[in-house]
């Protein structure tokens, strides 16, 4: 509610904006002055008036997309009065009301017909026409691009090994945004396409000060229509990492996926690198491979080339000892681990496992005075590791959860970052809110995201609870997948450049081994666009005989 009732104040403040900077222009129009103040019908009489599709009007105020068409809108309405040069435009769209408000109140201003002086247009006014028109093709394709991105589906890639085997580095998904219920962008005026920065500025450079590819200042709370569903055990799941301090919105937070291995009320546990959670084995799917990471000694250099080009997705680190090599494998099977161990350069082999008790703790200096959290075991207070790790219950709405100073590193980050509450721990006591508390409510689900290939994943082992409000939802099908395309940095090999045809337009969130494959859809979408341009063609050219 709270989302529509500020959505409806920004629509009105913009609205005030627009009727007050053009409303003498609607009256030469022939229109009532009070029409300029109405949403949606302003913009619906100005493409009236422009002979444009008036249904264009309903884009006008929706989120990241209603910017652009509001600035072609005012455009539109420039031109008609006669404003057709670049710098009107530039003017028009990066001053929009106050310009608009000059031609608004100008003595002079009246409506240029576009239409009288056709006949006698020159070659270069000609030029200029198409090149206005190419321009808004060139838009609404943009916006409607847009439209698909924010409010249908979403593309990602997958740029490290964390859900080796299920989905490979170098795989190009598309997310359904619509199967938990779709989450409302909550920075409606946002550059499109663009996660959160315009560009990396540098790593020397303080990542906040990056350029923003959204205005921060102009939001809408979190909320959530049309969920018939939540996350459910071992469904692979896109969401905004919950850590990102770098950007305040939600929605503009860095997109993660893993796979969602512990649900709201489910006790999560690791032992010695397997999963658990209630106390039951985890459920190893079709399209999951059990995988570990192995130390291998060897007398001689291995072939690593020849191994990847075998056994493909192989990340491993070399290093020269003085009788040998030494290899740390991350994400070997079973089976490869076997094969590997049965080469004749090997001299020994175990899998690496933390040892029990060693905490995973890391420091972001040398006097080892300020904890890393994002590297560091969740929480921070327990001697845990990614091997050994729980057992965790993860909250769930409605828990009524105990405060003290051995709990509140658990629920530190829920309480004032995820449920945005102000608390403070002084003297002993915790406060929220200005309160003295030792109990809190859970005001939201919390899943555990946990990667498929667990020791080569930085997950909520290491991040905590995700919380409902960060989900985006679920990878629909892989449309690419590149090997090479992204350089592995905990590899001292990249892997060589190919397209993996097998993997395109197959379904990636069925944990069957065969995926269904979707060529058929890719083939039909390709058919009905080129078939519609040249039905398209074939009927203007048979119009105009028809007319001549």
């Amino acid at each position: 509610m709270n989302y529509f009732l500020t959505y409806t104040v920004y629509v009105l403040i913009l609205s005030v904006l627009m009727g007050i900077s053009t409303w003498k222009l609607f009256k030469k129009m022939g229109y009532s002055p009070l029409f300029a103040f109405i949403p949606f019908y302003n913009y619906f009489i100005i493409l009236k008036e422009t002979e444009h599709p008036k249904w264009w009007a309903i884009l006008s105020y929706l989120p990241i997309v209603g910017p652009i068409m509001m600035s072609v809108f005012h455009i539109y309405l420039m031109k008609k009065f006669g404003k057709t040069l670049f710098q009107h435009q530039l003017l028009t769209v990066i001053l929009p009301f106050i310009y608009m408000a000059t031609v608004n109140y100008s003595k002079d201003v009246e409506i240029e017909d576009e239409n009288a002086n056709d006949l006698f247009i020159t070659d270069e006014e000609k030029s200029a026409k198409k090149k206005d028109t190419f321009m808004g093709s060139i838009t609404f394709a943009v916006v409607f691009a847009t439209i698909i991105h924010v409010f249908v589906t979403q593309p990602f890639g997958i740029p490290t090994g964390s859900m080796e085997r299920t989905l490979l580095v170098g795989d190009f998904l598309f997310v359904n945004k619509w199967s938990y219920g779709y989450r409302m962008p909550m920075r409606p005026v946002a550059i499109p396409f663009l996660q959160g920065t315009i560009m990396d500025t540098g790593q020397k450079g303080n990542p906040k000060d990056d350029p923003k590819s959204y205005v921060d200042g102009i939001k809408l709370p979190y909320t959530r229509i049309f969920q018939f569903g939540k996350p459910q055990k071992n469904d692979v799941v896109v969401f905004n990492y919950p850590r990102d301090s770098v950007h305040t919105a939600i929605d503009r937070k860095d997109p993660y996926v893993k796979r969602c291995v512990a649900t709201a009320g489910d006790t999560f546990e690791m032992r010695a690198g397997r999963l658990f959670v209630n106390g039951k084995p985890e459920t190893v799917l079709g399209d999951q491979e059990v995988q570990h990471r192995y130390i291998v000694n060897t007398g001689s250099q291995l072939d690593i080339p020849a191994l990847y080009n075998t056994y493909g997705f192989l990340p491993v680190q070399e290093i020269q000892g003085e009788k040998g090599y030494i290899y740390a494998f991350q994400g070997l099977t079973d089976k490869v681990a076997k094969e590997i161990k049965g080469l004749p350069q090997v001299i020994d082999m175990k899998e690496d496992v933390t040892p029990k008790g060693e905490a995973a703790v890391y420091y972001r200096d040398e006097a080892k005075t300020k904890i890393d959290t994002t590297q560091s075991i969740f929480p921070i207070n327990k001697a845990w590791n990614q091997d050994w790790y729980g057992p965790l219950r993860i909250p769930k709405k409605g828990d009524v959860v105990t405060l003290n100073q051995e709990t509140l590193p658990e629920y530190k980050w829920i309480i004032s970052e995820y449920e945005h509450n102000s608390l403070e721990n002084k003297n002993g006591k915790i406060f929220i809110n200005g309160k003295e508390a030792t109990q809190y409510t859970i005001q939201q689900d919390y899943y555990m995201m946990v990667g498929d290939n667990r020791d080569a994943s930085l997950d909520a082992r290491f991040f905590g609870f995700v919380p409902e409000e960060n989900i985006v939802g679920k990878p629909m099908f892989t449309w690419m997948s590149i090997q090479g395309a992204f350089k592995d940095g905990s590899s001292t090999y990249q892997a060589p450049f190919k397209v993996r045809w097998d993997r395109m337009f197959k379904a990636t969130n069925t944990g069957e081994a065969n995926k269904t494959s979707y060529w058929w859809i890719a083939a039909m979408i390709l058919i009905l666009f080129f078939g519609w341009e040249y039905f398209m063609k074939l009927f203007g050219k048979s119009k105009k005989e028809n007319e001549a």
